[in-house]
């Protein structure tokens, strides 16, 4: 998803942070991957920019992006994948057998969320959950 869509500077501004060079370079990567990037294809691209920029620097604000809410992490296939958070949340099914991944809207899990936060007194603040199992032509 294109980070064009949301004024990103203005909506750490808002929240208190800087927008620095790197969280940009960060963020401009994450978008030219189009999707799931892992960690290293972020880096990469990073360091084609800003070759004096290092992993740690990456990894680092990748986590302060995803706790404020830019950028969203899933574990999908054993690995943590990273892309930029839409203005609406999005969740994903993936077949275990032949990797199929489905993007699924929000409102297939609110209810579940809304369920949890009512039987468990427990508020599910996840934008992005990725479900396994088998799709309809692996199940058949």
């Amino acid at each position: 998803m294109p980070h064009q869509n949301w004024d990103y500077p203005a909506l750490m501004r808002e929240r208190g942070f800087r927008v620095t060079p790197q969280r940009q370079l960060i963020l401009d990567a994450i978008c030219a991957g189009g999707g799931h990037n892992t960690p290293e294809q972020i880096y990469a691209r990073v360091h084609d920019q800003a070759p004096a920029l290092n992993r740690t620097t990456v990894y680092r604000n990748l986590d302060f992006l995803c706790d404020m809410r830019l950028v969203v992490a899933a574990q999908i296939g054993g690995q943590r994948v990273y892309e930029i958070a839409g203005q609406t949340p999005h969740h994903h099914l993936i077949c275990r057998k032949c990797n199929k991944m489905e993007q699924i809207g929000h409102e297939s899990l609110k209810g579940l969320f809304a369920k949890i936060e009512r039987e468990q007194e427990f508020t599910v603040d996840m934008d992005h959950v990725a479900l396994f199992g088998l799709c309809k032509k692996c199940r058949a």
